[in-house]
């Protein structure tokens, strides 16, 4: 594997090298950020200004993954009271980006306002850079750190992009299992001239690289993906990318991330039923995300909720479909999302595990 580029100013590591460590017993590491309550400026160490701060407690959570080494490290501010209350809403979205930058993963999740008795909150999501209306990955994350506290259960989460529904689930002994179910999925196909050409150069990628029976589309389920799936498991393998050149694509088009996906079900696109997931497509994943300050996701459910609505779309489902994509083994944070797509429904439920992250990791 090779690393892409990118401006060391303008990178952030999303998954920074960590040790094994089994924590499905251990506390989660937490920071408490200072941020200011009125003016000030945005940093990589936080937000400063001139009229005093006040602590903000981030919890550590790895998702879609049982190991803290594994899976996509995102921030869990379970009470951002201290950021929003008092604020307008320039200055609350400041003082989020800032502590998401000082925090330094792709994603921090925070909730702004919260319904206990009927276990209702709102979410609002933040990368080192900016907002980003939806994301997988910390919603598995904070989900199972509200389950951690208050028990299993159904919660709901008001984002951005719609309601979201989560599924809380214990499993025996191990980490807490989340089930998100996204809002309606859609897809269309890329335009070849203005979406494809521009970010295959960018990717160093050509169109023979691209695997025909997959072809390039534009997916949605909260936030817009560019999906390229790859011939070879070779090529997804060797991501070498223009960072500047594909954020500028990125962003003249809306796009969270690209999915880069690699199809591992032998024998072309078989289906299988939603409980045998073996049975079912497996595919491999990567996921450059430079509109949001990072090289690469390590795990991303919200292109992974895209994703199937792409299959659905495309008509490679037929009946209930498990669809298990392996995430981040090519960072050495492999993660494990699955997929359960409908063909009558258009959204998909995407599950995971979520677990803290020690202070030793």
């Amino acid at each position: 594997m090779t690393t892409p580029t990118a401006p060391t100013a303008a990178t952030t590591d999303a998954a920074p090298t960590a040790a094994t460590t089994d924590a499905a017993a251990t506390a989660p590491t937490t920071d408490t950020i200072g941020t200011t309550s009125t003016t000030g400026t945005t940093g990589t160490t936080g937000t400063t200004g001139t009229t005093g701060t006040t602590g903000v407690e981030v919890l550590h959570y790895s998702a879609f993954t049982s190991r803290p080494d594994g899976g996509n490290p995102a921030g869990v501010v379970l009470d951002a009271a201290a950021l929003v209350d008092g604020k307008g809403t320039d200055a609350a979205d400041a003082a989020m980006t800032a502590v998401a930058a000082r925090v330094g993963y792709s994603e921090t999740a925070f909730i702004t306002e919260r319904d206990e008795a009927a276990r209702r909150y709102r979410l609002r999501y933040f990368s080192p850079l900016a907002e980003v209306a939806f994301c997988g990955h910390a919603t598995i994350a904070t989900a199972v750190a509200l389950a951690e506290r208050d028990g299993p259960g159904e919660l709901v989460f008001d984002t951005a992009s719609g309601e979201i529904r989560v599924e809380t689930t214990a499993d025996g002994d191990g980490p807490p299992r989340a089930t998100l179910t996204s809002v309606p999925t859609r897809s269309r196909p890329a335009d070849p001239g203005t979406e494809i050409e521009p970010t295959l150069a960018a990717l160093r990628w050509s169109a023979d690289d691209l695997d025909p029976a997959l072809p390039p589309h534009v997916a949605y389920a909260g936030n817009d993906h560019l999906v390229l799936a790859a011939a070879t498991r070779e090529r997804l393998a060797d991501l070498d990318y223009d960072y500047d050149a594909l954020e500028a694509v990125m962003r003249r088009r809306g796009w969270t991330t690209v999915h880069l996906v690699w199809r591992e079900t032998p024998g072309g696109l078989a289906n299988g039923p939603a409980d045998s997931p073996a049975q079912g497509f497996v595919f491999h994943a990567r996921d450059p995300f430079p509109v949001g300050g990072v090289v690469e996701d390590p795990a991303t459910g919200a292109a992974a909720a895209a994703f199937g609505g792409y299959l659905r779309v495309l008509g490679l489902v037929d009946g209930p479909t498990r669809v298990r994509i392996r995430q981040g083994e090519d960072m050495g944070r492999p993660s494990d999302l699955l997929l359960d797509v409908t063909p009558g429904d258009p959204r998909v439920r995407v599950s995971g595990q979520a677990v803290p992250i020690p202070s030793t990791v």
